[in-house]
């Protein structure tokens, strides 16, 4: 356990190799756009942005299924356990341009659970990959109902898109949402019962 545990903490240690050729890389993209890369404020840009896009993007290192695993108990409880307002911020695959919102995660266990922690860690791994939030709900309901095997899994993502605030059509204030639902949560009570439980304020 102690092994695991350590295998998933944060770590700003990057391959000096992939730092290497991504800094070569965003040098000359300064040339291209018409910038000078040896002015005084842009000498260490390459460097920060190849280790800001490692960073951004180090879910790929992460196996979401396996840090549930390193978490999962039994417990006879098999009513709804949902997890929302997880912070997302993650990069549009087409842009390569950030989305932010929330994600709201409910499963109904059978025989299992998952530490709390371990949900949002699921939704942070699969958001720091290049993304479609589509693909990023689908895979967060996969993810815990191929772990956890539950009675069910439901996943609304909130978000907003800068490839559409930023550039394109401008449009700042729409929002985008997204779901999927597996098991009991396709029944129509309980998928009511969780969309009501994440629009209410209990605290």
């Amino acid at each position: 356990m102690t092994e695991e545990k350590l295998s998933y903490e944060r770590t700003d240690d990057y391959d000096p190799a992939k730092i290497e050729q991504l800094s070569y890389h965003y040098k000359e993209i300064l040339k291209l756009i018409g910038e000078n890369p040896d002015r005084e404020g842009l000498l260490k840009t390459p460097l920060r942005v190849a280790k800001s896009i490692l960073f951004l993007n180090q879910g790929y290192n992460l196996d979401p299924e396996e840090i549930l695993l390193s978490a999962r108990f039994r417990e006879d409880y098999r009513e709804m356990v949902i997890v929302k307002d997880i912070e997302i911020y993650s990069m549009c695959e087409h842009h390569m341009i950030p989305f932010i919102g929330k994600a709201h995660v409910a499963y109904i266990p059978d025989k299992y659970i998952t530490g709390l922690s371990k949900i949002a860690r699921v939704v942070e791994i699969y958001a720091r990959r290049l993304q479609v939030q589509e693909r990023l709900t689908m895979q967060i309901k996969d993810a815990i109902n191929n772990t956890l095997k539950p009675l069910g899994v439901a996943v609304v993502i909130e978000a907003q898109h800068l490839c559409m605030s930023m550039r394109g059509i401008q449009k700042q204030n729409s929002v985008t949402t997204t779901s999927d639902f597996i098991g009991a949560f396709e029944r129509d009570k309980t998928r009511a019962e969780f969309l009501h439980l994440i629009s209410t304020r209990l605290h």
